[in-house]
């Protein structure tokens, strides 16, 4: 090897336009969020004013910031309770699947590349209380119409099943993926010793694909925290409040209500949350022996 590739200038020159981005596109805006949110800032004024903690104190007081962080809270329970282990059935009912597979994950892939305002608008069709496609199910059964967006008891549940619809084949294709790059040698061997499809997809193929399940998780709950395109697309944050996330809530102090250093405040507040969350996890995974590999 040429001895000056080994040189410690070369190594910098390699490194530079990847630290460069990193410092522009993530340490600045975060230190720039960080700066506006011990501010009173308006957006337009040419010096924003100190602050001090205030804003927070205000946030965490704040009954609707609760409500937002409660709704997030919703939103990563549904995702690793019910979403994530319907991802691993059906991609386990897909890995085993003879013929059409191809049309199988192309289906199931198909809504995560379809914008949130189609699958917004579609799904809001779906849930109209008169005639849409819901109701008219209950109708058959005898059951009166229900408000699915309108009804705070209903409307949350109903964001969820949509956002959980549009990801969930995104995640079964990084599942199946690795449930298929398991050597099929395994399988046939357990196979002829008698295990039946369960056994073998419980003692083989979920403990060889737990790493990417665990990667699952830890998207799921990144995506959860920034939640707000499909809550702004079908309630805007209502009825009264009740579907507000932090990020909506932040986007309306921020844009609508133009205070931008309570804005960053909520920001700076979400990012901590899922700092806290992700770590956590990870070191929950770390204590049964897993390594979460990305």
């Amino acid at each position: 090897m040429n001895t000056s590739l080994r040189s410690p200038l070369i190594y910098t020159l390699f490194v530079m336009p990847a630290l460069i981005l990193f410092v522009m596109f993530f340490l600045y805006p975060i230190g720039s969020s960080l700066y506006y949110s011990l501010t009173s800032w308006n957006g337009v004024s040419a010096e924003p004013r100190f602050v001090g903690l205030s804003n927070y104190v205000k946030a965490l007081t704040d009954e609707r910031f609760w409500i937002s962080t409660r709704n997030n809270g919703f939103f990563i329970g549904f995702s690793v309770l019910i979403q994530v282990p319907l991802i691993v059935l059906f991609s386990l009912l897909i890995a085993n699947v003879k013929r059409l597979k191809g049309l199988y994950k192309t289906a199931v892939f198909l809504p995560s590349i379809m914008s949130t305002a189609v699958i917004g608008i579609l799904w809001g069709f779906i849930y109209e209380p008169n005639i849409g496609l819901l109701n008219k199910m209950l109708h058959v059964l005898g059951i009166d119409p229900i408000y699915w967006l309108s009804d705070n008891r209903f409307a949350m549940l109903s964001i969820l099943v949509t956002n959980a619809w549009q990801w969930t084949g995104f995640y079964i294709v990084m599942v199946l993926a690795a449930i298929l790059a398991i050597p099929r040698d395994l399988d046939e061997a357990a196979a002829i010793d008698g295990a039946t499809a369960v056994q073998r997809a419980m003692r083989i193929t979920l403990p060889l694909i737990r790493p990417i399940i665990s990667v699952v998780i830890m998207l799921s709950i990144a995506g959860a925290m920034k939640a707000a395109d499909i809550v702004i697309v079908m309630t805007k944050g209502g009825p009264a409040g009740s579907t507000e996330v932090l990020a909506t809530y932040m986007i309306k102090y921020a844009i609508t209500n133009f205070k931008y250093g309570y804005g960053n405040t909520i920001a700076v507040l979400i990012f901590a949350l899922t700092l806290v969350l992700t770590a956590v996890y990870q070191l929950l995974v770390a204590r049964r022996g897993e390594k979460v590999e990305y």
